[in-house]
């Protein structure tokens, strides 16, 4: 059981959160496109099966995702050299530079938010970040 601090900040938290994903900078990328290429820019290139797996979502429709980031030059294919059937799926260069600008709109954004809290409020958020690391980090998948 959680203690009552903590139970009071798990909806804060999610509020946060939703709050983020709500007000975020929109482009032409939904979620999940800007997710499966930040997996394959972390992990390396992938199988659609595993991008479908990580993203909870069927196989065909990674597979048509696939197919438009494709189209936008944003990823490539190559075969799987350990399985000739299979393909292997990789952000390419383009793909990069996109999600970096969309991260840097997300983190505009929100500096635009710590901007609105007093000296205090952010000093506190900032002693926070060694902690919402962890918590972020304690759920890698």
């Amino acid at each position: 059981m959680l203690q009552p601090h903590l139970a009071e900040l798990a909806p804060v938290l999610r509020e946060f959160a939703l709050s983020l994903v709500r007000d975020a900078p929109q482009d032409s990328l939904s979620r999940t496109a800007a997710a499966t290429l930040s997996l394959l820019e972390r992990t390396g290139p992938q199988r659609i099966t595993t991008l479908a797996s990580h993203e909870s979502v069927s196989q065909p429709a990674m597979t048509g995702l696939v197919q438009r980031l494709e189209a936008q030059g944003l990823a490539s294919r190559r075969s799987d050299p350990h399985d000739g059937r299979a393909a292997l799926i990789a952000i390419t260069a383009t793909g990069s530079e996109r999600l970096a600008a969309r991260r840097q709109g997300h983190e505009d954004a929100i500096t635009a938010r710590l901007d609105l809290l007093s000296a205090y409020d952010r000093a506190l958020l900032a002693a926070a970040t060694p902690a919402l690391t962890h918590l972020m980090e304690s759920h890698v998948a």
